[in-house]
């Protein structure tokens, strides 16, 4: 199905991202990436690493550059969770996950 991101462009990209959005999956709670810190947003294995998040929330989002994909490097404040749930929404491949808990 076609990702419902706001900030795509026309021709189905963000801010220059040459991937097509189409959202084929969801994030796995079980499959997050080891960056991740504690809490209700992760980043799983399946990042293309196309930096739709870090454009979307920069604040709450990094990149391992060991490894080539993004994590949560933050979680969101109150005022952060607009963006967050923008990424989320962007998110070609459906990596980032918002399952709600605080662990």
């Amino acid at each position: 199905r076609a990702s419902p991101c706001p900030s795509l462009s026309a021709m189905g990209s963000h801010n220059g991202c040459p991937y097509i959005f189409w959202r084929a999956s969801l994030p796995d709670r079980n499959d997050r990436v080891k960056e991740n810190v504690p809490g209700a947003y992760y980043v799983d294995s399946t990042c293309i690493d196309c930096d739709v998040c870090r454009d979307t929330a920069p604040e709450n989002f990094r990149r391992s550059d060991a490894n080539s994909y993004s994590f949560v490097y933050k979680q969101p404040t109150p005022e952060e969770i607009a963006a967050c749930e923008e990424a989320v929404l962007c998110c070609p491949v459906e990596a980032i996950g918002n399952d709600g808990e605080q662990d």
